[in-house]
């Protein structure tokens, strides 16, 4: 096991359903397998490393997600090459999925940078990143 890698993130969301068929495919998409699932919650698993998605208790949903408040701006993860990412994004169109900076995708990160930038169900921003 390497020193310091991430173990598992758990990411509390208001409609568990929504954000487990979203996250679901993506994960999927990105070599995950499904890894725990309970009434109020799942999980999503690759190597060492997994994701847990929970459900938010009613009394903590009146304040919404957003990033730019204290706390988790955005998840990150790599692809091996441009064309995947080309076509990761052609089928998060297709899902009807918000890709964020539209209007400088793949270069929204810079000149240099290659990546997909989209909410998931509770506005998280996502960032798929190629070299």
């Amino acid at each position: 096991m390497t020193k310091g890698l991430i173990h598992h993130l758990e990411i509390y969301v208001s409609n568990l359903q929504k954000s487990t068929e979203f996250w679901g495919w993506l994960l999927g998409e990105l070599g995950y397998v499904p890894f725990q699932s309970w009434e109020g919650g799942s999980s999503f698993k690759q190597g060492e490393t997994y994701l847990t998605f929970v459900q938010t208790e009613d009394r903590f949903l009146d304040i919404p997600y957003h990033r730019c408040r204290t706390g988790l701006n955005h998840l990150a993860f790599h692809l091996p090459d441009r064309g995947e990412l080309d076509a990761l994004t052609e089928k998060l169109k297709d899902r009807g999925t918000n890709i964020l900076y539209a209007d400088r995708h793949p270069h929204a990160g810079g000149p240099d940078y290659y990546a997909v930038f989209f909410e998931d169900p509770d506005r998280i921003k996502v960032e798929l990143v190629a070299k």
